[in-house]
């Protein structure tokens, strides 16, 4: 019973630090999304932020730049906060680029 309570403290950093690494991958992720899609709907000469906004999730604060752009492509920008789940670890910033064609019509 000593020898687990011992060790019950690293088990738990342990089990911590795979939920954090699931977190960060899962924003990474999402902020990728988010920026495909906003670089998509400027492209088209759409509210570029608002799609980005809407395809990542909420509570990770997505900040999303997608002016359209001034020549063949439309690059978006979205970061987003990834919380921390062991202690005394301040959260991380993910932040990912997409670029698309923009819409030409002919």
């Amino acid at each position: 019973m000593l020898e687990f309570a011992g060790f019950l403290p690293i088990l738990l950093l342990i089990g911590m630090a795979a939920i954090q690494l699931g977190l960060v991958g899962y924003g990474i992720n999402q902020a990728g999304s988010g920026a495909r899609a906003a670089a998509r709907v400027a492209s088209q000469g759409g509210p570029g932020e608002a799609a980005g906004a809407a395809s990542v999730s909420g509570w990770l604060d997505p900040q999303v730049d997608a002016p359209q752009g001034a020549g063949d492509t439309t690059t978006a920008t979205v970061r987003v906060q990834i919380p921390s789940v062991i202690p005394f670890m301040g959260g991380w910033t993910a932040e990912r680029h997409a670029t698309m064609p923009n819409d030409q019509d002919d």
